[in-house]
């Protein structure tokens, strides 16, 4: 007489269920034994390290146009720019990606985005960077006309060169995820009341405000 055991649903379920429990436990095991090692590993380095931001300093300003269409407030401009960017990291190399430069007055910018190709920073390195920048037709304040104006009187001119993009971190084969930075450079130029025969031109090596 042959005999047959069926088992029922409830012992099906729990049969599932300590499967279940199993694979978890395995899962667990394996992230102990590997990966929370490893990160802990990366983030020891990351703390040891303590990466510096990167120094930013304005080589070099020329406005060779700043003016505003007749009768509007739409501004027209042309400005070049110059400026080092150094890694201060003994251990630590950055990427730069998604650069963007413009030009600002009094807190209205006066240029349109001027986009700077990404590149690789090995440790303590430094780079050139150069940008023409360009508005045309751009909306600006109705004491536009009247600041400058007031600006060209005193004799100076000061303008903020503004860099935004994101950096990663490389520490050997590691790179972090982005980071969003800001840079803020200032130029300050002689600005006198005598139509120039130049550009007006800043030289004095001005050191950058960087946050991330």
């Amino acid at each position: 007489m042959s005999q047959y055991f069926v088992e029922s649903p409830k012992h099906c379920a729990k049969k599932e269920l300590n499967l279940g429990k199993f694979r978890y436990k395995k899962l667990f095991y394996f992230l102990s034994a590997f990966v929370f090692p490893f990160l802990s590993f990366i983030l020891l380095i990351w703390l040891i390290l303590r990466p510096s931001k990167p120094d930013f300093s304005l080589k070099e300003t020329n406005v060779y146009q700043l003016n505003l269409s007749s009768g509007s407030h739409l501004l027209n401009s042309s400005i070049q720019l110059s400026l080092f960017a150094k890694n201060p990291n003994k251990k630590v190399g950055i990427y730069y990606d998604e650069l963007q430069v413009y030009a600002a007055y009094k807190g209205q910018q006066i240029t349109t985005y001027t986009s700077l190709p990404p590149f690789y920073q090995d440790h303590e390195d430094s780079n050139l960077l150069s940008a023409s920048l360009v508005g045309t037709g751009l909306p600006v304040a109705q004491s536009f006309g009247y600041e400058v104006g007031r600006d060209q009187t005193a004799g100076r001119l000061v303008l903020n060169l503004k860099v935004i993009g994101k950096l990663r971190w490389k520490v050997g084969t590691w790179v972090s995820g982005k980071y969003r930075f800001n840079v803020n450079c200032v130029a300050t130029m002689a600005f006198g009341p005598a139509i120039p025969t130049g550009p007006l031109t800043s030289k004095q090596g001005t050191l950058c405000s960087t946050t991330i």
